[in-house]
């Protein structure tokens, strides 16, 4: 089967990014971009991101995870220690996020090291989702094969039993991950393919600014 899909195109045109406009510090301008993105009702998650590892095998993977919270260190995430995502941080901690808005044409692509945060971070989060997560985070051994749905779904029920009018405790195997940049481009989208790309990499304390070509 192959199919061409040659004619899907569209003219980028919305915005604009100039060096008078960049600030000196990334994540001023990224705070300002997820706070623009967040007044268009179009946009139903604002904080997806996609998170790119090596595996244990060695293929790169990418899936969508996110956001929970970001600073001027970096972009936090929870998930299963376990899980494939979580082996593959422990063996490298190397990753890549990117954020794609396309109603703004905007991306964000961000490379760094993935670190744990504190037991009391995450403690903290984990108590603050809904209690159907944090029941779900107990019944899914996450990446590791199951039978059936049904198999799911019958876990879930029997920890809705067992913590019945209790506080659900956080899993030992559950937590954050905090990414902590080494370069951040933002890629605004412009006409006639000539894109503006702006890169930010870490010189000891300091951020670099450079243009790249589209």
């Amino acid at each position: 089967m192959k199919n061409k899909l040659h004619d899907y195109r569209r003219l980028y045109q919305k915005h604009e990014l100039l060096e008078e406009e960049i600030p000196q510090d990334p994540f001023e301008l990224f705070h300002v971009w997820i706070q623009e993105t967040e007044t268009n009702k179009e946009v139903e998650e604002i904080n997806t991101m996609n998170l790119s590892t090596i595996g244990l095998d060695g293929y790169p993977k990418t899936r969508v995870v996110l956001l929970k919270e970001y600073d001027r260190e970096g972009f936090v995430f929870y998930t299963n220690y376990e899980s494939e995502k979580g082996r593959s941080i422990e063996k490298n901690p190397k990753v890549c996020l990117s954020f794609f808005w396309p109603t703004s044409e905007r991306q964000v692509v961000v490379k760094g090291i993935a670190k744990k945060v504190s037991d009391e971070e995450s403690e903290t989060y984990f108590h603050s989702r809904p209690r159907g997560s944090q029941l779900g985070a107990w019944a899914s051994q996450q990446s590791s094969v199951i039978p059936s749905r049904i198999y799911l779904q019958e876990k879930l029920d029997l920890l809705e039993q067992e913590y019945s009018g209790k506080e659900i405790p956080k899993p030992v195997y559950w937590g954050g991950y905090k990414v902590f940049p080494s370069e951040i481009e933002f890629w605004q989208g412009r006409p006639n393919r000539l894109h503006d790309r702006i890169y930010f990499s870490k010189e000891g304390s300091e951020w670099k600014i450079d243009r790249l070509a589209p």
